[in-house]
């Protein structure tokens, strides 16, 4: 009697799809594209915790900028603590930090751009870098000596707000 396709029967297993459906909405959660609630100040808490690296957190950014993403993870083969922003204006923003950076982990983080000079912020010199291949994606480096994190803060926005970004970073240590 089923295969014969009768529409009823038809209309019958459309509702008995649509409930296992409905119950796996239900069940199951959903990823969302952004998770509310990153806390960037206590990641980084925990990566200096479990690492012993001074790392650093952005303090005072501008109310607007929202947290994407905090994370603790390998980059050409050296773990690293990282941390993404939307800025008011809605460019992505990011700063990552890593124990005796290679040459190969900051080419990397800057996506092999080409060195553009150095800027003072904070009272601390950071090399620029520039994409040239019709991509936008600035960098700021500030290299770390043996022994010492370096960091670097990239992304899609203006080099004012990268600024804001670098000038915000302080170590977790000192603001315990």
């Amino acid at each position: 009697m089923y295969a014969q396709g009768s529409v009823a029967n038809m209309l019958r297993s459309l509702l008995v799809i649509a409930a296992i459906m409905s119950l796996f909405v239900l069940v199951f959660p959903r990823l969302q594209p952004q998770a509310p609630g990153i806390d960037v100040a206590e990641t980084a808490h925990q990566v200096e915790q479990s690492t012993g690296w001074d790392v650093s957190a952005p303090g005072g950014l501008p109310e607007a900028w929202v947290p994407l993403r905090a994370n603790y993870h390998r980059i050409a083969d050296l773990m690293t603590w990282q941390a993404g922003f939307e800025t008011a204006e809605g460019n992505y923003a990011a700063f990552a930090q890593t124990l005796d950076a290679t040459d190969t982990w900051v080419e990397q983080s800057v996506a092999r751009s080409p060195r553009l000079d150095a800027v003072e912020i904070g009272g601390a010199s950071w090399e620029r870098y520039d994409r040239i291949d019709g991509k936008v994606q600035r960098s700021l480096v500030q290299r770390g000596a043996t022994g010492e994190l370096t960091t670097v803060v990239t992304g899609t926005a203006s080099w004012a707000e990268l600024e804001t970004l670098a000038g915000s970073l302080a170590p977790v240590a000192d603001r315990s």
